[in-house]
């Protein structure tokens, strides 16, 4: 949970009778436990992830396991705390676990309010849909060159490609199962560094998927997994070398050919017919396949011929998408937009983000106009002078030269970089045929068909990565890590925050919209959200939290040391830290003064303009605590941050690397103006065990007078502290390599986004603050100060403390909790005097103060402080001392050893039991069945006749008087036809695409209740198939004649169905000769409109039936 939550309290669930197993359970035992021993049985589990699972057999049964380990720590941890609630007087909260040895702690006032809230968490968010974890965030230092960058869905299954070129595959139907964090999936072999997926396009025709590459290629990989090969991977069917630069778009056209997109404008396409060809190479001829598809494609740019320069054309080729219900394609660059014609791979219009129509005819100076529904063929002469003609080099360097010239002309009128905040960043088209853009501004801009802008909206001032719809919605992901869910018409039905960074991709398939952030991880939302459906998972899912949630215990070394410009030796660093490293998890060594003067301070402020930091001082401590800590074989190093004279650095044991990362630093000078480094703070923060933990290592303002100052620097450390550098990790590369750690400023990247005003740290789990705070004792002499010491009257010593006075009245670490201090002061002292004996006996004789200290905040408050998902991070300290014996400072070394309890969510349980709630929970089941509802609809002919051109209206009628139909026409494939009239060879183009000869307007939509859409059946006269080579055509005629047959596909689906439809097919056959027609003759008395129509009866019958496969089956189509 990388999310800030709110509280949300729920019953427990009623249980299931159903779940129970057969035999009456003891009246002792509760049902909920017979649910799990019956899970557990041979005839309840599921060997689907047997293949991907190899390793564990049976996953019900381990995670029946794990649900009866987590009931049963979660009743200790109950009975524990009653016991001890019930011996113990002390009214201050304390976990359970080790009440006794937890030392009593001081807690300051101010905290629960404003900035000092306690970030709240819960087990399901109140203000947000459940989400369903495909794949929770993985640390981004396991991340490194393999991140996800886009995802795509076909009808079963989800599919990831990652940096390193590899994709990633999940079944749906495995979608709640798995026993590991992350559904169950395959995936192909890494490829190279520079070979990470960009781009990817389903093929439901074809059972493949196309992913786009950085370096270039396409490759094409199998849906399907055949027999006898490793189901565990993905296998790549063909690969190809397309552009020179990265493939940056792709798209599959309604005619099933593939268009993609590069840099410079460049967009070439591959017709269906040699993809085709491709595929039909076998496995030891897939080179010939490549070299084939290498030269067979179309290039947009030798095959049309503009006279001037257009922006569209040369601006790189970001997005494609198919506007399959008008058969065009749009492409898009950051500032423009072309409209092309899907057949005939015409250029129909070109336009900028404001939908001015772009100039085409630079040269002569002359504007041109263009009307909606007028298509502009920008070729000079007929289409056969077309092939054979290319664009002289003249033309071509007129053309740049012009280019060159406008685009100076539009950063002059336009301010420079203006337009930057309006660039495109996602294109989305809806079923009611209109085109959605979003920019980096965070407006939305709807389109019509034709290019024509119609109007904005803005609901987040964040910059828009993607769209996604689905029926009668368009889901919007932000920058922010928000998804917005908008209407047809842009109203806003709701938002939330979906991730702790950016949503780079969705797509929707088996009910639910899934979203790739940043980070790689991905959650599935319904597709209903926000709806009825949310309330009720959200209930159900918090009342089951004990059997999803694991309690993790982890120590942690918090040390601060004022060193004084010198250097320690190895004795006073195994004194400070070795001893008490014995057990701990997590060491976080804070060093003030590590190197100070002016020269030093100015060298400083000048590297961190530049974004550099440490020093040659700072090495040293880092080599010499790393030693004592057996670094390499028992410890490493993650992070570390200098600042000036600030040092703090982080060492995690091997055994617990596993869980930790994400670490990031940050700096924040307090000195001379709040620019230099000789006061301030410097910060680490990391994830572990997927809550969120900030050490702070601090050297506030001197002298006895400056309270007003130091309480001043805490609050600007705490308001301003920014994490975003990325901080070494098990090695010095590890974290800056990727794309993925670029931090979004407006966004909290480890525990959510941010409110505005809120600061990051109030974002934390926990937080740890450490260092030389410099609070002296007040009222108070010299002499009696070294008396009160001698003596170890602390008591009396601590009621002059300026920390603990200024806290008490919440002026300062307002909120937060400090273990009752039991060691003598820590400052100041004469270097290399032992003992008490060691005070400052000089001339200023500076009285004896505890300035440095170890301060923390958890998740508790007033209301939950057991461990839980509502309060996730629970603490206690066991030890709190000072190393009274090392003398290589004016200061002694302060330790503070925590004992950690983390709340974790089970993600593998949680996801089976957001399943278990999917799939039996009847009011559940009750409003999926009434939204997902199909509407009855009918067609109006399953037979259709083409000659000349003809053109046939479908009709399709929506007899639901309630619900609106969604449909979409497909062509399942195409057939010749023999001279006996019969239908043979029957084969389906890419993406169920209609042949060429075949125009189907429009081949979606919606229909209203009890309305009828109306769909133009038309034969185009396509007599030529061209074959090209390096993107120019080679045979200019080859006639083909023959009749052929296609077998169209009225797919009909519900608003909120995304699995199931209700199909239509018609036969629609292409006759090009007499006899051929003859074959099917038509009905009698329908001559005049009819021609091609079966009789009514006929298909008043297939219209009442929930599909007419069946019948279809008998007619002469394959």
């Amino acid at each position: 949970m990388d999310d800030v939550f709110f509280s949300f309290h729920s019953p427990s669930p009623h249980p299931n009778s159903d779940d129970a197993s057969s035999s009456s359970p003891p009246p002792r035992t509760p049902k909920i436990f017979d649910r799990y021993f019956s899970s557990s049985s041979p005839s309840s589990s599921s060997d689907e992830d047997d293949d991907l699972q190899p390793s564990n057999p049976n996953p019900s049964l381990e995670a029946s396991n794990k649900r009866l380990d987590y009931m049963i720590q979660f009743l200790d941890r109950k009975i524990s705390n009653n016991n001890s609630e019930s011996t113990s007087n002390n009214n201050e909260s304390v976990p359970h676990r080790q009440k006794t040895s937890a030392l009593p702690e001081f807690i300051g006032k101010g905290g629960g309010t404003g900035i000092f809230r306690i970030p709240v968490r819960a087990a399901a968010h109140p203000d947000r849909p459940p989400s369903l974890e495909i794949r929770p965030r993985p640390l981004r230092e396991s991340q490194t060159g393999r991140f996800l960058r886009t995802i795509v869905t076909t009808e079963t299954q989800l599919w990831g490609g990652r940096e390193n070129g590899a994709v990633q595959v999940w079944e749906l139907k495995e979608m709640y199962g798995g026993s590991d964090e992350t559904a169950p999936f395959k995936e192909s072999a890494a490829l190279n560094s520079g070979s990470g997926v960009t781009c990817m396009v389903s093929d439901e025709g074809s059972r493949v998927v196309w992913s786009g590459h950085r370096d270039g290629r396409i490759r094409c990989w199998k849906m399907d997994t055949g027999p006898g090969l490793d189901r565990s991977r993905v296998k790549e069917v063909l690969s190809w070398m397309a552009h020179r630069g990265p493939v940056m778009s792709m798209v599959m056209t309604c005619c099933g050919d593939l268009w993609s997109g590069s840099e410079g404008g460049g967009i070439k396409i591959w017709p269906w017919e040699d993809l085709e060809r491709a595929f039909s190479f076998t496995a030891e001829e897939r080179h010939m396949a490549a070299l084939s598809l290498e030269r067979s494609y179309i290039d947009t740019r030798d095959q049309v011929t503009v006279n001037g320069f257009s922006n569209a054309l040369n601006s790189d080729v970001r997005y494609l998408l198919s506007d399959n219900s008008r058969a065009k394609v749009w492409s898009a660059g950051y500032l423009s937009f072309a409209l092309w014609d899907a057949r005939t791979k015409d250029l129909l219009k070109m336009f900028n983000i404001d939908g001015q129509i772009e100039r085409l005819d630079m040269l002569s100076g002359q504007d041109l106009t263009f009307e909606d529904d007028i298509r502009m063929k920008i070729v000079a002469g007929s289409k056969k002078e077309k092939m054979q003609t290319s664009i002289s080099f003249l033309q071509r360097s007129c053309n740049a030269i012009m280019g060159a010239a406008e685009a100076v002309r539009r950063v002059a009128v336009k301010g420079g970089f203006g337009d930057d905040n309006r660039k495109t960043e996602a294109l989305i088209i809806t079923t009611d045929g209109m085109m959605w853009t979003g920019c980096a501004n965070g407006s939305l801009v709807q389109w019509d068909g034709n290019g024509n802008r119609l109007q904005d909206f803005q609901y987040h001032p964040v910059a828009v990565q993607c769209l996604c719809t689905f029926g009668l919605r368009i889901w919007v992901g932000y920058a922010s890590g928000t998804v917005q869910v908008l209407d047809l018409e842009g109203n806003l039905l709701g938002g939330w925050v979906a991730h702790s960074s950016q949503v780079i991709k969705m797509a929707v398939g088996a009910g639910y919209v899934f979203t790739l952030a940043n980070h790689g991880g991905i959650r599935g939302w319904n597709v209903m959200s926000p709806g009825p459906l949310d309330g009720i998972l959200c209930s159900e899912l918090a009342g089951k939290e004990f059997l999803y949630t694991r309690i993790e215990n982890l120590k942690i070394s918090a040390g601060t040391w004022n060193v004084a410009q010198g250097r320690a030796s190895r004795d006073s660093l195994v004194s400070w830290l070795g001893s008490a490293a014995g057990d701990v998890g997590i060491v976080v060594v804070g060093l003030q003064e590590v190197e100070m003067g002016a020269g030093v301070l100015a060298m400083s402020a000048a590297k961190e303009t530049v974004g550099l930091e440490g020093s040659s001082a700072g090495q040293w401590w880092l080599d010499m605590i790393g030693t004592t800590l057996d670094e390499g074989s028992t410890f490493e190093r993650v992070g570390s941050r200098q600042l000036a004279g600030l040092l703090i650095a982080m060492w995690v044991r091997n055994n617990l690397k596993a869980h930790v990362g994400d670490v990031d630093a940050a700096a924040v000078p307090c000195g001379f103006g709040r620019a230099i480094g000789n006061k301030g703070a410097v910060g680490l923060r990391i994830r572990v065990y997927d809550r969120v933990i900030c050490f702070i290592n601090c050297h506030f303002a001197a002298h006895l007078e400056a309270v007003n100052r130091r309480n001043a620097d805490f609050d600007h450390v705490y308001r301003t502290m920014t994490f975003g550098r990325p901080s070494n990790f098990f090695n010095s590369a590890a974290a800056g390599t990727s794309s993925a750690v670029q931090i979004l400023r407006g966004a909290n990247v480890m525990g959510g986004h941010s409110p505005e005003g809120i600061p990051e740290l109030s974002e934390a789990d926990m937080v740890i603050f450490l260092g030389d705070f410099n609070y002296r004792l007040d009222g108070i002499s010299y002499d009696e100060a070294r008396d009160f010491v001698s003596q170890r009257c602390f008591d009396w010593l601590r009621e002059k403390d300026q920390l603990r006075t200024e806290m008490e009245v919440g002026n300062v670490f307002q909120g937060m909790r400090e273990a009752v201090i039991r060691f003598p002061p820590t400052y100041k002292f004469e270097k290399h005097q032992p003992g008490l004996a060691g005070y400052d006996s000089g001339e200023k004789r500076r009285i004896p103060a505890w300035c440095d200290r170890v301060l923390y905040r958890d998740s508790r408050s007033a209301h939950v402080s057991e461990c839980c998902l509502d309060c996730p991070v629970v603490s206690l300290i066991s030890q709190y001392d000072a190393c009274m014996d090392v003398t290589d400072s004016d200061h002694k070394p302060v330790r503070c050893i925590f004992s950690v309890d983390i709340a974790k969510v089970d993600e593998s349980v949680r996801r089976q039991e957001y399943g278990d709630i999917m799939k039996s929970n009847e009011e559940i089941r009750y409003i999926i069945d009434e939204l997902c509802k199909i509407p009855e609809t009918i067609v109006s002919t399953n037979n259709i006749i083409l000659q000349n051109q003809d053109t046939r209206i479908l009709r399709i009628t929506n007899k639901c008087g309630e619900n609106d139909a969604l449909f979409e026409i497909i062509c399942e494939g195409q057939s010749i036809i023999d001279e006996n009239g019969q239908a043979s060879d029957h084969h389906s183009r890419g993406s169920y695409g209609f042949p060429q000869w075949l125009e189907v307007t429009p081949a979606a939509g919606i229909i209203k209740p009890d309305h009828i859409a109306e769909v133009s059946i038309h034969l185009e006269d396509f007599p030529t198939l061209e074959v090209f080579a390096d993107g120019v055509p080679q045979n200019p005629l080859c006639e083909d004649t023959g009749d052929k047959e296609a077998i169209l596909v009225v797919k009909v689906r519900g608003t909120c169905n995304t699995n199931e439809t209700k199909n239509h097919r018609i036969r629609v056959r292409h006759c090009c000769s007499s006899q051929t027609a003859q074959l099917d003759p038509r009905p009698k008395g329908s001559e005049q409109i009819q021609g091609s129509l079966l009789h009514r009866a006929d298909y008043q019958h297939l219209s009442s039936s929930y599909d007419v496969v069946n019948h279809l089956r008998n007619l002469h189509s394959p």
